[in-house]
Formats: C-alpha cells, sequence, structure tokens
C-alpha cells in the first residue's frame, strides 16, 4: 500500500511542477516592457533595439533599430528622430505622427535591447578611448575614467559634443571652475564625446 501511494503522490507533483515552473514565466516577461517603456529617464540611444507596436494594428507594429544616424522608419510616417529621446517622448512622436492615418492610435514602445552605456573622451588625457558607464555620471568622473589630464591640456576649454534629436551640441567645460564650483555638478549622457584640447 505504502509504495503505491508514495508513487501517486509523487506522480502527482510531478504533474504540478511544470505549471508552478511556468507561472512566473509569463509574469517576468510582462513586467521588462512595462519597466523599460515607463523608464522616465532612460534615454534612447543609437543601436538600441525596439518593439513599435501599434494596437490593432499589425502590419504597422514594428522590431526596429535606431540607426547610426539616431532615426528609425516607419510605415506612413518615415524618418522619426529617436536617439536621445526616453521611450514616452517617442511614443508620443510616434502617436501624434500617426493621427493622420489612423483614428486615436493606440502606441507602445518597448526597448527590446539597450545598447551598452558608454562616453568616449579624446585629446589631451592619459587613457583616451571609449568607457562604459553603469549609473549617472558626472563630466569629472567621465575624465577620471580616461585617466586624467596630460600636462598640457587645456583644461578651461573642453569641449562635451553631444547628439540629440535635433542635431549636434557642443557645450563647454570648464574643469577648473567646476571642481571648485558647490552646484550641482554636470552630468555626461550616455554617447557623449568628451574633447579635451
Amino acid at each position: 500500500m505504502k509504495p503505491t501511494l508514495v508513487s501517486s503522490v509523487l506522480a502527482a507533483m510531478l504533474a504540478a511542477a511544470p505549471v508552478l515552473a511556468q507561472d512566473p514565466v509569463p509574469q517576468v516577461a510582462a513586467a521588462r516592457p512595462t519597466v523599460a517603456t515607463n523608464s522616465t529617464d532612460y534615454k534612447l540611444v543609437v543601436g538600441d533595439k525596439l518593439r513599435v507596436e501599434i494596437y490593432r494594428d499589425p502590419q504597422m507594429s514594428q522590431s526596429l533599430q535606431i540607426r547610426p544616424d539616431g532615426k528609425i522608419t516607419l510605415p506612413l510616417v518615415g524618418d522619426i528622430p529617436a536617439a536621445g529621446k526616453t521611450p514616452a517622448a517617442l511614443r508620443d512622436t510616434l502617436t501624434t505622427s500617426l493621427k493622420e492615418f489612423i483614428t486615436n492610435p493606440v502606441v507602445t514602445v518597448i526597448v527590446v535591447e539597450a545598447m551598452p552605456q558608454t562616453v568616449s573622451v579624446i585629446g589631451e588625457v592619459n587613457a583616451p578611448g571609449t568607457h562604459p558607464i553603469t549609473r549617472q555620471t558626472t563630466v569629472i568622473e567621465a575624465l577620471a575614467l580616461a585617466g586624467g589630464f596630460k600636462d598640457f591640456a587645456n583644461t578651461k576649454n573642453i569641449i562635451i559634443q553631444r547628439t540629440t534629436s535635433t542635431g549636434v551640441k557642443r557645450m563647454p567645460f570648464n574643469y577648473k571652475d567646476a571642481i571648485k564650483s558647490e552646484g550641482k555638478p554636470m552630468c555626461v549622457e550616455p554617447g557623449d564625446v568628451i574633447i579635451v584640447p
């Protein structure tokens, strides 16, 4: 009697196990896009892979990658600047653009795969090149990642070059003033290029 009872219990447990293992998976998969889509601070960069879903329009829904020019292409609306925008801002832009063609479009932008976040430092630094950043990073921290300055670096006339949805922006940065300042430090954004003359 005992072996039969144990066998029955084991069989019941094994039958239930796949259901228990599979239940959390859809919940995790569903949670990931929500976090990426609703992120208020993540800014899209060149190379990010996106899924643009147009509700009740599978032909318009697309899997896209942001091109080197910072844009994506969607049927009907054509080229849309994406790099430098948050997923929510891109969603709003697409919704506005699609209103000409679709009544009350409902758009979702999902970041399927994000490119590694980097900042480049070139010029008179000890370790020029592209450096990974994993959190909000100040310009001073980015310069430290590049090994600090060479002897003849012009630290008063540093340029931060940033690609935005409207073009390339060049911002001056004075290192000597920054280290004395008690105000909020200036932060880099992914894809920035710091030029030290």
